[in-house]
């Protein structure tokens, strides 16, 4: 019974300070976000600012940013496709012969 009593105090008082300590955290790393946009040092808003793309054209661009990486990803598919073939068909003569 006092593993239990031990178990339930050390749970209660592990998520307080995690609780504590994720809100210190979270609470700095959000300031220092802050700070980035307020300074310009975001990357992501100084190529937005340097461009002055509209919502349009940055959604444009991402959707053209999309298809490339689909169609690298469709193309190693079949580049791993085409190296298991053969493995595929040896194994399968394999497995038809030892019957």
């Amino acid at each position: 019974m006092s593993q239990r009593d031990g178990f339930a105090s050390g749970f209660l008082t592990g998520t307080i300070v995690g609780g504590i300590v994720g809100g210190i955290i979270g609470a700095v790393v959000s300031s220092r976000l802050d700070n980035n946009e307020e300074d310009g040092d975001s990357s992501l808003f100084q190529s937005e600012k340097r461009e002055k793309l509209t919502s349009e054209e940055s959604i444009e661009m991402a959707r053209h940013r999309l298809e490339d990486k689909i169609a690298q990803l469709n193309h190693a598919i079949d580049d791993v496709r085409q190296q298991l073939g053969p493995m595929e068909k040896h194994s399968l003569e394999q497995e038809s012969s030892s019957d």
